[in-house]
């Protein structure tokens, strides 16, 4: 107990000065009881409860049936602090086949409620008519909200996985062979143009043909132009892993493998982070050696993402699970390793949550963004409470580190009067109470895949990974 009373000093001199309502420093102490094995500390089926009720009223139903634009078709893009449509409403692949995905899963979760079978439907619809590339094949990256394409139709791997993800869903939720069809179809396009036949994986950045954008002489060195990336590779993973449940292709099977292979043993470092960028052998795109202004200049190509760690290690471990790899001791002790080494580096010891970035500098490490961003602090209690099934015994207490972070998400990052997430925890960031709900990139899918697995797997309902 006692390495607890810095932590606590600052807890009751923060509650002294803040308006805070009581059930959030009650739900502060939570971690406390846990590691003191209190008999207060509390029960699963407790904390599976009130993440239900979170799932349900304050993620869920204010974003369905709402977000789904029944004019121009799929979804509505960006919502208000307080879920009011706001101006820009372009509609991009991952966003769409996000919201396919989600209303698809909650439609099998609650399968009384009618709106999330057809929201699937009308996602689903919505890829089919707008995004799918009739001409050329393969999603487009954007396009506006009745449908056009914007920009250059330039394409992305990230992008047209996630378009394989939303569809595998819907298929697994409608039984609708025409879903199946053009996720087979998007699988073959990504396969036969992006798959790099010589050092494996898969190119992000496209033509609107399929065929790789190469990186030519001039290009800024600020630019991702021609690189593979982590990123997409682990979306990769994840989109054939949602495939491969509903179709258990043997093509798709090697890819499958490949990419954990390639995520795994190249793409992971023997410290336990993600390379973010990479050369197409692979090779590590890295500014380690050079001047510090230099590296925060390229600091998006080149940094520890504590939050992509996390993430992946359950996408491994998912994929390996899916495989049927059994005894994969590799990829649970690599799996461990990203996890223990973002608890060890860029964990907020003072409150919880994972920091955004850090960097290894040559005098050493240091975080650079201490920002702690909503889907990386899902993604970290998702990863945490898998942990703690896999090595309850551990030294690190994943159990309570799990239900710690769940604590600071209720009280920093949770809007309990309009709903939903803000996009970062408000003790770093806290002008983004009034920032948008909803954009391109932030909508469901994020928190509610970490709620999903986190409240099934406090029941007892999942197996382990």
């Amino acid at each position: 107990m006692s390495r607890f009373i810095p932590i606590l000093q600052v807890f009751f001199s923060h509650m002294k000065s803040s308006i805070m309502p009581l059930r959030y420093y009650c739900l502060f102490l939570l971690p406390f009881f846990i590691a003191c094995n209190s008999p207060e500390a509390p029960k699963k089926e407790v904390l599976a409860g009130q993440m239900e009720k979170h799932l349900k009223v304050e993620v869920l139903d204010k974003w369905y049936p709402d977000a789904i634009d029944s004019v121009d078709g799929g979804f509505f893009s960006a919502f208000t602090y307080d879920f009011d449509l706001a101006e820009n409403q372009d509609k991009m692949i991952v966003t769409q086949a996000r919201h396919t995905w989600t209303n698809a899963k909650a439609a099998i979760r609650y399968p009384e409620i009618k709106y999330f079978k057809d929201g699937a439907k009308h996602g689903f619809e919505f890829l089919r008519d707008h995004l799918w590339d009739k001409e050329k094949g393969g999603f487009f990256q954007l396009v506006d909200k009745q449908g056009n394409v914007k920009d250059d139709s330039t394409k992305t791997a990230y992008g047209n996985a996630f378009g394989i993800f939303g569809l595998a869903a819907y298929y697994e939720q409608s039984g609708d062979p025409e879903g199946l069809e053009l996720a087979k179809k998007a699988f073959y396009w990504l396969d036969s143009n992006a798959h790099d036949p010589i050092h494996k994986g898969y190119f992000q950045q496209l033509e609107r043909n399929g065929q790789p954008r190469v990186r030519l002489i001039g290009t800024p060195s600020t630019s991702d132009l021609g690189y593979k990336d982590q990123n997409s590779s682990i979306h990769i993973l994840e989109a054939f892993s949602e495939l491969y449940r509903v179709w258990p292709d043997p093509i798709l099977s090697a890819r499958l493998q490949e990419m954990l292979f390639l995520i795994r043993d190249q793409i992971v470092t023997d410290k336990g982070f993600l390379t973010l960028f990479l050369y197409p052998d692979w090779s590590a795109v890295t500014f380690a050696d050079s001047l510090e202004a230099v590296i925060e200049e390229h600091h998006l190509l080149d940094h520890v993402s504590f939050g992509h760690d996390v993430e992946t290690a359950f996408l491994m471990l998912e994929a390996s699970r899916i495989l049927g790899l059994e005894n994969d001791a590799t990829t649970h002790r690599i799996a461990k390793k990203m996890v223990d080494h973002a608890l060890d580096q860029g964990w907020d010891e003072e409150l919880g949550g994972f920091y955004d970035e850090a960097f290894y500098f040559k005098d050493g490490f240091r975080v650079t963004h201490g920002t702690k961003n909503w889907w990386a602090q899902a993604e970290g209690m998702n990863a945490l409470l898998l942990m703690s099934d896999l090595y309850p015994e551990d030294e690190r207490n994943y159990y309570g580190k799990f239900v710690r972070l769940w604590t600071y998400i209720d009280i920093y990052l949770i809007d309990h009067k309009f709903g939903d997430w803000y996009s970062g925890g408000l003790d770093k960031q806290p002008e983004l109470r009034y920032s948008n709900k909803g954009n391109i990139w932030k909508s469901v899918y994020h928190h509610y895949r970490s709620l999903d697995a986190v409240i099934e797997r406090l029941r007892g309902e999942l197996p382990l990974l």
